[in-house]
C-alpha cells in the first residue's frame, strides 16, 4: 500500500498523546490524523473536542480509529503505556511498558504498514531497541522522541543564562533518555561561538559547577514537574511535532533522536539519543559529533546502564 504523507496516527490518548494531537493541529502538517486507545471512547472524545477547534486551524480530518487506519500512514506515533510517578525513574516502567508495546506491535506488523515508527512512551530507548527487534522494520523506520525534549531544556537554561535567544543556541543531550544522560559542552556554542567566548561577551562565566547546576536541573526536571502537576506533556508535544515536521518536510534537520546503534561510538546492539539526520525516510544518518574523554566515558556508561536494563527483558 502507498504512504500517504499527509496522514498519521497516534496510539495512546492520554494526556501525552492528546497534546501531541493539538500539536499536530496547530502545525497544519497532515491533512488525515486518526487516534487509537485502549478505551475507544477516549480516542472518541479527544477527536470530538479537537475537531471543534479545526475552523481555527488548519484543514484536516480529525478521527478515532483502528489498526486498519495505520496501513498507508506515513508516520504513527506511540504514547501508550503507564506514566511516569513521582520518584520513579524512565527505567521503572521498562517491564510494563514493554508488555504494552509488544500488544500494539503485534497489531502493526500484521499489516502492510510501511511508514514510521515513532516510539515517545518511556522508557524510550530500550522501547525503541525492543520495537526494532520485534518489528522486523529497518533502523530507518524505527526511532524515538529520545532527548529532543532535554536538548530544548538546555537551549533554554542557556539562552537565559547568557540572555540570548535560545534558538540561537546549539548543544545536544545525549545517551539514555533519562538519569544517565550527558550534555555535551565541548560543542556547544551560540551561533559559532564556542559557548566559553560567548559568556565573556556577555559577562557570564559558565563555570563548572554552574554547568553541573544546570545539567542537574535537565536530567530532573520531568521529576520536578510531575511533583507539581502529575505529568509531563506539553513539552514533549513540542519536541514531537519538531520530529514530525522535519519528516513530513524532508528536512535533513539535526536532531538527538533515539536510534539504534550499529557500531557508531563503538557501540553496538543498544539504542540511545544522538544527534542524526532526520527526513522523509525517518533516520537518515547517526552522527558521530566530536566528544571529549569525559563525555565518551560518560556515553559508554549510559549505554552499559540501558544494555543492563534491556537485558532484564530477557530473563524469565
Amino acid at each position: 500500500m502507498a504512504v500517504n504523507f499527509r496522514k498519521a496516527a497516534i496510539i495512546g490518548c492520554g494526556f501525552v498523546g492528546a497534546s501531541i494531537a493539538f500539536r499536530f493541529l496547530q502545525q497544519g502538517l497532515f491533512s488525515q490524523l486518526v487516534l487509537l486507545d485502549a478505551n475507544r471512547a477516549k480516542a472518541e472524545g479527544e477527536a470530538m473536542d479537537l475537531s471543534d477547534g479545526l475552523p481555527y486551524g488548519a484543514t484536516m480530518q480529525i478521527t478515532a480509529g483502528g489498526y486498519d487506519d495505520l496501513s498507508d500512514c506515513a508516520l504513527v506515533v506511540i504514547t501508550a503505556g503507564a506514566n511516569q510517578k513521582p520518584g520513579e525513574s524512565r527505567l521503572d516502567l521498562i517491564e510494563k511498558n514493554t508488555a504494552i508495546l509488544k500488544s500494539i506491535l503485534g497489531e502493526i506488523t500484521s499489516r502492510p504498514f510501511e511508514g514510521i515508527l515513532l516510539i515517545v512512551s518511556n522508557p524510550v530507548d530500550v522501547l525503541t531497541q525492543t520495537v526494532w527487534k520485534l518489528s522486523g522494520y529497518p533502523r530507518e523506520r524505527v526511532i524515538g522522541s529520545g532527548t529532543v525534549l532535554d536538548t530544548g531544556r538546555l537551549k533554554q537554561l542557556l539562552g537565559e543564562e547568557l540572555r540570548v535567544d535560545s534558538r540561537n543556541v546549539h548543544a545536544f543531550i545525549v545517551g539514555e533518555h533519562g538519569d544517565s544522560e550527558l550534555a555535551v559542552w565541548s560543542g556547544a556554542n551560540v551561533s559559532g561561538f564556542p559557548l566559553d567566548d560567548f559568556g565573556r561577551l556577555r559577562g557570564k562565566e559558565l563555570h563548572a559547577a554552574r554547568r553541573d547546576w544546570i545539567y542537574r536541573e535537565i536530567r530532573d526536571s520531568a521529576q520536578e514537574i510531575i511533583r507539581r502537576k502529575g505529568a509531563t506533556y506539553y513539552g514533549i508535544a513540542m519536541a514531537v511535532g519538531r520530529i514530525a515536521e522535519c519528516i513530513v518536510k524532508d528536512e535533513h534537520a539535526v536532531l538527538p533522536v533515539s536510534a539504534v546503534l550499529k557500531g557508531e561510538y563503538g557501540l553496538e546492539d543498544v539504542a540511545l539519543s544522538i544527534p542524526s539526520i532526520i527526513g522523509k525516510n525517518g533516520l537518515e544518518k547517526i552522527l558521530e559529533i566530536p566528544l571529549g574523554p569525559e563525555e565518551r566515558q560518560a556515553l559508554e556508561h549510559s549505554a552499559a546502564q540501558l544494555k543492563q536494563a534491556a537485558a532484564k527483558l530477557d530473563q524469565p
